[in-house]
């Protein structure tokens, strides 16, 4: 059998209707027991239940409770205690009043006091609960507070946590230091890693490529108009491609990254440095791209990618020279000598489904996908987990093998070898100082697998030879017309165009240098690889490949890797897994280096001259 419960309220009325009972009989009392009661501390200002019975009420209990621990000592209790019994009493008759309060709200069917209370918070609660959760203050901006004031307001935070807890019990807490104002103690790869991922983070929007691509409608316009004006492409065309971010914002946000690189990790902290540059080398980039269509693109895009009027390390031959030195031999070379010409007929679909198989084969349990593009202006493209192919394009068996080693085992790989960095969060992405490398070391695969062929080779050369041309003022249409004597189909010299001029100004003089990297990264490379063996440290290849890196930032990275800054790379093209081939290419090239080269074709020059 059960029986209704009495409500809280019913409680707390029979809890008063009883001490008021008490005080009429204690006030009619003769004055000498009421002495002997307050002599005796005794338990007499709280009713006794009858017959062992239970107290009556919550309230009820607890009083007994008090005047049985006070009866516990003789001795009139200490100003400490006086102020705890006090405290405990105001929370007990504050805990009363939320209770009755909580009790005329449900009759009158109103939501409790405590959720209107919630749902009105001041602005300031509000931006605290959203600094704990990892917002930001206001969209797009750091919060604009000094450390000492965060680290102020976080112990705030825990102290009034902390109150609330202990107000919810009606028992004394031992009191509990406070964390320490500087926070918890940070171990260097700690800190390594909270400022790469803030760099990674900081650059995720930043889109290149696609924040200086041209529409389809500028070609149609360029051919409708017989190939003879100039493509109307300027500043207010690429506003018209938002950025997806603030420029400004971005670069004081690069720039204070890099405050904190040095102020963490310190000047000359070697990882640092390499972090640091790369940070307010994604500052310039941010620069660059908000002065799209102008001349000042190509100032900042000659300091990201450099020019085709740098030297080499030899102090003397340019990048030009390379490439006027390579155009000369390869426009005599005869492709049908050299072996059996293979027709592009296998279209976008065909070739992204080829090459699906063969990545599937090599990365094995990541999931590298290949799929038709629309946009991209090259044959193919690589991102960090997925390859593009162009849509409309053809391409031949070779073609594919060649896509295969260059986004494949070089673009895709490095940046998974990258992403799988715990620390060194930064490899992952590929800042201007990465290029060189990146390209140059897919082509340079190329090389050494056997699958390039001199027409496509001629196309790198083609590219350092039209940016220089840029470079000391030929217009678009100047570039356009000398694509075409050189043999190139018309859609061929358009885009080839497109790509020296995109971000630019098409008026000439101010090119987007970037297509200069690619047999300039060949050269450092090659160069790289001959100095590891001559200088037995062939350890240091295989971290060309731990992620997006520049040649000065090799040796760092494989000094960390005892210590768990640095992972080494997972994916490494074949022939850099076993380098005993190449080694011995390298110790022969070394050789080579040394002989008078050009007596050495001159003797040969002169044997086939002589055989007719």
């Amino acid at each position: 059998m059960s029986f209704p419960l009495p409500s809280v309220a019913a409680l707390v009325q029979s809890a008063r209707m009883g001490a008021a009972e008490e005080s009429k009989v204690r006030d009619d009392a003769p004055a000498k027991l009421r002495d002997d009661d307050a002599a005796d501390g005794a338990t007499k200002s709280a009713p006794k239940p009858a017959n062992g019975d239970k107290p009556s009420s919550g309230l009820e209990a607890l009083a007994v409770d008090r005047e049985k621990r006070r009866g516990k000592d003789s001795e009139p209790p200490s100003d400490r205690e006086s102020e705890r019994e006090e405290k405990r009493e105001e929370r007990v008759s504050e805990k009363v009043e939320r209770t009755e309060k909580g009790d005329r709200e449900r009759e009158r069917g109103d939501r409790p006091e405590k959720l209107e209370k919630k749902e009105e918070k001041s602005e300031r609660s509000e931006k605290i609960e959203r600094a704990e959760k990892g917002e930001r203050v206001e969209k797009g901006e750091r919060p604009d507070k000094t450390d000492k004031t965060e680290k102020a307001e976080r112990l705030e935070r825990i102290e009034r946590r902390r109150e609330r807890a202990i107000e919810s019990y009606e028992f004394e807490i031992p009191s509990i230091p406070l964390p320490a104002p500087s926070g918890p103690w940070k171990s260097y790869k700690e800190s390594v890693a909270s400022l790469a991922a803030r760099i990674v983070e900081a650059q995720r929007p930043i889109r290149v490529l696609q924040s200086i691509r041209w529409d389809s409608a500028v070609e149609e316009q360029f051919f409708k108009g017989k190939c003879r004006e100039l493509p109307k492409v300027g500043p207010d065309h690429y506003l018209r491609n938002d950025l997806g971010f603030d420029p400004k914002a971005k670069a004081e946000e690069f720039e204070e990254i890099a405050r904190d690189i040095d102020r963490d990790l310190g000047e000359s902290d070697a990882i640092g440095d390499i972090m640091q540059r790369t940070a307010l080398e994604y500052r310039d980039t941010v620069r660059m791209l908000a002065v799209r269509g102008t001349p000042h693109f190509y100032a900042f895009a000659r300091r990201l990618y450099g020019s085709t009027n740098d030297t080499f390390p030899d102090g003397k031959t340019t990048v030009k020279d390379l490439g006027h030195m390579l155009y000369d031999i390869l426009t005599n070379v005869d492709e049908r000598a050299l072996g059996l010409g293979m027709e592009r007929t296998i279209p976008a679909p065909e070739a992204a489904a080829e090459l699906n198989k063969r990545f599937a084969n090599y990365f094995g349990d990541d999931t590298v996908r290949v799929a038709v593009d629309d946009d991209i202006v090259s044959d193919a493209a690589a991102g960090s987990d997925y390859v593009k192919v162009r849509s409309g394009a053809l391409f031949s068996p070779r073609d594919i093998d060649i896509l295969e080693a260059h986004e494949g085992w070089v673009h895709v790989a490095t940046s998974l070898n990258g992403q799988a960095q715990p620390v060194a969060k930064w490899l992952s992405k590929g800042p201007p100082r990465t290029t060189a490398v990146q390209e140059g070391l897919a082509a340079l695969v190329e090389i050494f697998t056997f699958r390039t062929y001199p027409r496509r080779a001629r196309k790198l050369v083609d590219r350092i030879l039209a940016v220089n041309k840029a470079e000391d003022g030929a217009n678009f249409l100047d570039v356009f017309e000398w694509y075409r004597t050189e043999g190139y189909e018309e859609d061929e010299c358009f885009q080839n165009t497109v790509r020296v001029f995109r971000g630019g100004d098409v008026e000439g003089g101010a090119p987007f240098t970037k297509d200069a990297c690619y047999c300039k990264g060949i050269v450092l490379n090659y160069a790289f690889l001959q100095s590891a063996v001559r200088h037995n440290r062939t350890d240091l290849v295989p971290y060309l490949f731990a992620g997006k890196v520049a040649h000065e930032d090799v040796p760092v990275l494989a000094m960390r890797v005892n210590d768990g800054v640095v992972k080494p790379p997972r994916y490494v093209p074949p022939m850099f897994r076993d380098l005993s081939g190449l080694s011995i290419w390298m110790a022969f090239s070394s050789f080579f280096s040394k002989l008078r080269g050009n007596e050495m074709l001159e003797y040969y020059g002169k044997l086939f001259k002589r055989a007719g």
